[in-house]
């Protein structure tokens, strides 16, 4: 029987879910997107491809949690379906890379936008330099943030969650805001005609716009990626086979429809070429500089910092709870399973999840991490969602479950499996070392299970 305590209620579930996955990649993406593709019909067509796949996934993980209710989220889904083997080499990776480089990543960018307000928090003001090595009080800053995180969850669930609801309403309520302002004070007929017209959009339905496009939805899927988080927290959420897949599919739709409607505004007030060349590549600032001149970039950036730790926060508290189950079952330290008698959190594997933030942040190249998080992450989606064929004949029997359609997983693998193929024929300095890193979880769990 689990030792966390159930507490969760479905608007929490859904304040993860969309906390988790609105960081600070929606307001810089699209500029990265616009260079790519060069074509709004092909930035607007990567958004939708992307949001498919988020919902599309959310919904195969409403029938797994429906019907694997059990502690772990996705590392459980793999352990029961397929071995406790592949789920271990998931965790290793969630641990090395996918939740602890994402998170790295998005606290750097909160004190990178925050250094927009605040100069010295700008990464060229440095603590010290020795050698080829530099600490600037950017890394210490958002070192600083994670230690602030760590400690609010370490209080217990309740908490951390009390925390999540804030910055997540805040930033929901930030981005229709900014919908908002560009619908009535920003909006342009004439830039969204010239966007959208076919002079302006040079498109050939072949090999070559499949590879651009598939090449440019890395950011769009990195902006989304993390709607898996709540299953994590299955042992902590009330009525899990109704209120997780409910969670899943409410929290994705919403920021997916956020995100389309945030793209839709960028085009109907900037051009494609300002949209390319946005300082910082903060699109939204470009906005608001055209409506608003003057206080925009300082006021963007905040938004985006509440964004960020809004993200960081949701994605440590639910992190957390894999490497638990992982330890649990005695194929990780065996400490990270100890839960506090009296705050019902495990605060051991919370602090060692920290630890390991703190040390890609000070590594200091924690850029190149997002290369690997997203082709580990995509792998390790499709293996799962392959795996609700496998599961429908293990649990045939069981009464009351959720189940999706069969396109729905189909399309999702076959899509996926389509990015995947073309991100390793011609990004290889991009996806070998992340499949080297997912690899090497082969020996290290041989080792530990011999130990």
């Amino acid at each position: 029987m689990s030792e966390l305590k159930r507490t969760l209620n479905l608007k929490d579930a859904v304040s993860i879910v969309a906390g988790s996955m609105i960081g600070s990649g929606i307001f810089i993406v699209s500029s990265h997107i616009a260079r790519g593709t060069n074509s709004a019909i092909l930035l607007i067509l990567t958004w939708l491809i992307a949001g498919m796949i988020t919902i599309f996934g959310a919904l195969c993980y409403g029938e797994l949690s429906s019907t694997i209710p059990d502690e772990g989220g996705q590392y459980i889904y793999l352990e029961k379906i397929f071995s406790r083997k592949l789920a271990f080499i998931y965790g290793w990776t969630l641990f090395l890379v996918i939740q602890t480089g994402t998170l790295a990543a998005v606290n750097i960018a909160m004190a990178k936008f925050l250094g927009l307000i605040f100069p010295i928090l700008s990464y060229s003001n440095k603590v010290f330099t020795f050698l080829n090595y530099s600490l600037s009080y950017q890394q210490l800053f958002a070192i600083f943030t994670v230690i602030l995180i760590t400690f609010i969850n370490s209080k217990g669930i309740r908490e951390g969650v009390f925390v999540q609801n804030i910055f997540t309403f805040t930033k929901v309520a930030s981005i229709v805001a900014i919908i908002i302002c560009g619908v009535f004070f920003g909006f342009r007929a004439d830039i969204l005609s010239s966007n959208f017209s076919l002079a302006n959009n040079s498109i050939n339905l072949d090999f070559n716009t499949l590879k651009i496009v598939s090449m440019s939805i890395v950011g769009a899927l990195f902006a989304s990626i993390t709607w898996n988080n709540v299953t994590f927290i299955t042992s902590e959420i009330k009525n899990p086979k109704t209120n997780i897949k409910k969670a899943l599919f409410i929290g994705s739709a919403l920021v997916v429809g956020l995100y389309f409607l945030l793209n839709m505004i960028y085009l109907s007030t900037l051009s494609l070429e300002m949209i390319k060349t946005s300082p910082e590549d903060i699109v939204v600032a470009q906005m608001f500089l055209n409506i608003f001149p003057q206080k925009a970039l300082g006021i963007i950036a905040l938004i985006i910092a509440i964004s960020a730790f809004g993200c960081a926060n949701g994605m440590i508290l639910t992190g957390s709870r894999v490497y638990y189950k992982m330890a649990k079952e005695k194929v990780f330290f065996r400490k990270l399973a100890y839960i506090e008698r009296r705050t019902k959190v495990p605060q051991n594997s919370l602090w060692f999840q920290c630890f390991w933030i703190c040390m890609l942040i000070l590594w200091g190249n924690y850029a190149q991490l997002l290369d690997y998080v997203l082709y580990s992450s995509v792998i390790f989606y499709i293996i799962t969602i392959f795996g609700i064929f496998k599961m429908r004949k293990m649990y045939k029997n069981t009464q009351n479950v959720y189940r999706v359609p069969s396109f729905i997983p189909v399309v999702f693998i076959a899509v996926c499996s389509v990015i995947v193929i073309i991100l390793t024929l011609f990004k290889p300095a991009y996806t070998i070392p992340g499949l080297i890193i997912t690899l090497l979880g082969i020996p290290v769990y041989n080792w530990w299970a011999k130990k």
